[in-house]
């Protein structure tokens, strides 16, 4: 399984905007699909984004459609997270995770699909 190492988080104005990154610790080809969650005080862990191998397809949580942008760089064996227009809604703890089975290129994996998780970032937008 991958290691997978969050940051960028941090404290942010409303309408302001962030990149998170997610290094993995080992080769790309065991995190195959990646990609990231978040979990709010009190609340449940929710999808934010999802990414292919490829790079080639994305899907995101309605939530955040719009205004976040996932992305991965396999030359640097880490994906990204661009936030955009960020509002207290979406202060929460932010994981990376990784799914080490291929399907194929351009699958995007579901929830459950993930196997290998990141400590996590701390995001925090201010009204």
């Amino acid at each position: 399984q991958a290691q997978l190492v969050e940051s960028g988080g941090g404290l942010v104005q409303a309408g302001g905007s962030l990149r998170l990154s997610c290094a993995a610790s080992e080769r790309t080809r065991s995190s195959y699909g990646m990609g990231w969650f978040r979990q709010a005080p009190g609340k449940e862990r929710e999808f934010v984004a999802a990414i292919s191998w490829s790079g080639g397809s994305t899907y995101y949580a309605d939530s955040v459609k719009g205004r976040f942008t996932i992305s991965r760089d396999h030359a640097k064996n880490t994906m990204y997270l661009q936030m955009n227009n960020l509002q207290p809604a979406d202060t929460a703890v932010y994981c990376c995770a990784a799914d080490s089975k291929y399907y194929y290129d351009d699958y995007v994996p579901h929830s459950t699909d993930f196997g290998s998780w990141g400590q996590g970032t701390q995001v925090t937008v201010s009204s």
